[in-house]
């Protein structure tokens, strides 16, 4: 049986790497003048942080 610990930690480096994948495709975006990437982008960056 996998630990609540275990999981727990998996879930945060989940999250993590997904956070920093959104960070990276937000700058791309951004510089690239891509506006409506950056809202869906922005859309789900506030989803995974609140």
């Amino acid at each position: 049986m996998i630990s609540q610990k275990t999981i727990e930690n998996a879930r945060q480096a989940h999250r993590t790497a997904l956070l920093e994948t959104l960070e990276r495709r937000l700058e791309v975006a951004k510089s690239k003048g891509q506006s409506a990437l950056v809202d869906q982008l922005e859309a789900e960056k506030h989803y995974y942080t609140k």
